[in-house]
């Protein structure tokens, strides 16, 4: 199975081309973010390198989220655009879990990967090898990086965090956190598409026109049609409709 694999979730750009488990051409950039500028020449080189045509690939992977908004929609956009028009399958994979997945396997440790969401907040989620498998332990999810720490504590075991280290962070983990914790090396941060396609491999593939980002928090419109409309505050539903 030749696969695809596209990250564009945060500022790091990822894509890799892989022959079932086997990775035969990657790049991984960590520059400003440009992705709607360089995803698609990136593909292209890529492609190009390992002698493939888009039509070649079986199956294309994504990062589906969360992340940054205007990421999640380019890449999104891109594999759903290539699947459907090559008709061929595509897998979104948590964001976060890519991140987790760069770590080795610790199997008596959670790694709780996390991006920096603004004002103290992230967007994380926990994970744990088991079985030579990285299996969510708590769901990915926005919320303040103290909430974390109290759900952390509460889950009783030694924490590996893997993002950003900004110094708010690191005190309020030493104030609050009451189990043992790292922060994992800062290269430990960058998604890595090879492990993006690998996780993707093992995945069912999603239905290419009902398939979203998958953003965990409301997007700006939703805010917006919410101050507007505050007695559907408690509404569950879909607060903007999809055209």
């Amino acid at each position: 199975m030749k696969i695809l694999a596209i990250d564009t979730s945060n500022q790091p750009l990822s894509v890799a081309v892989l022959d079932d488990d086997k990775l035969l051409v990657t790049k991984t950039t960590n520059l400003s973010r440009n992705h709607s500028v360089t995803l698609m020449p990136m593909i292209a080189q890529l492609l190009e390198d390992c002698h493939l045509n888009p039509a070649d690939i079986d199956r294309f992977v994504v990062a589906e989220g969360p992340g940054s908004y205007t990421g999640l929609r380019i890449g999104v956009t891109a594999a759903k655009t290539l699947a459907s028009t090559l008709n061929k399958e595509l897998v979104g994979v948590s964001s976060l879990q890519v991140v987790a997945a760069n770590l080795p396997v610790q199997q008596d440790k959670l790694i709780v990967p996390y991006f920096d969401a603004r004002n103290l907040n992230v967007f994380t989620g926990a994970y744990q090898w088991k079985n030579q498998q990285l299996v969510s332990v708590l769901a990915d999810q926005h919320l303040s990086f103290e909430r974390l720490l109290m759900m952390l504590n509460d889950l009783g075991q030694e924490i590996i965090f893997v993002g950003n280290e900004k110094t708010e962070f690191k005190e309020t983990a030493k104030q609050k956190l009451t189990v043992p914790y790292t922060f994992a090396n800062a290269n430990y941060q960058v998604p890595q598409a090879a492990i993006l396609g690998r996780i993707g491999r093992q995945l069912t593939p999603s239905d290419i026109d009902s398939f979203v980002p998958q953003y965990r928090r409301l997007t700006q419109a939703e805010l917006q049609w919410m101050e507007k409309h505050p007695e559907e505050k408690n509404h569950h539903g879909n607060y903007v409709e999809k055209v």
